[in-house]
């Protein structure tokens, strides 16, 4: 075999283990609610994953639910407004109880995908049916901009937060 070949073999054989170690690796998230930051200089990302034993209908009834989100999630004081698509909601969080965060619905998607923001940061929920009565719940937010630099050192860490909200409403989904 020449050694073209052999190298392109390598490089096949290389590129085949580090994506299905990724996909062992995304799967293990998945199955843990464990949470995970990305720092960079202009914004940081947090994201987690859990399986929860419910129907997407279920788990989006509760995420679609402002007046019922703090008596199941306990990151969560208040959520005033509705959650539809171009409407604004008013959220105070355990991590900052004095701010009231005014976040735009951005993205509505029924059973699938929701999305809101501010001009600092967007939370993505996203609900995958994994086709044997289980759905992959993830909550991902960026925050960041050209200022982030300057005040990011103000903004506590999302990781515990973010894997009890998912603690939550894995609980509540599965408890109905």
């Amino acid at each position: 075999m020449p050694d073209r070949q052999r190298f392109q073999n390598t490089k096949m054989k290389l590129l085949i283990t580090a994506l299905i170690m990724m996909t062992t690796l995304s799967n293990a998230t998945a199955e843990n609610g464990k949470a995970t930051t990305v720092k960079k200089t202009f914004s940081r990302e947090t994201t987690v994953s859990t399986n929860i034993n419910a129907s997407q209908e279920m788990i989006w009834a509760l995420l679609t639910n402002a007046s019922e989100f703090p008596k199941w999630n306990s990151t969560v004081i208040s959520i005033d407004g509705n959650i539809k698509l171009g409407e604004t909601i008013k959220l105070k969080s355990t991590l900052d109880p004095k701010r009231t965060f005014k976040l735009k619905i951005k993205e509505f998607d029924p059973n699938k995908k929701l999305v809101w923001g501010d001009g600092s940061g967007t939370r993505v929920y996203t609900l995958t049916d994994n086709g044997n009565g289980t759905v992959t719940f993830t909550m991902d937010e960026k925050i960041g901009g050209v200022m982030f630099p300057m005040y990011s050192k103000y903004i506590p860490p999302f990781d515990q937060s973010f894997e009890q909200f998912a603690s939550d409403l894995k609980k509540k989904a599965e408890s109905k």
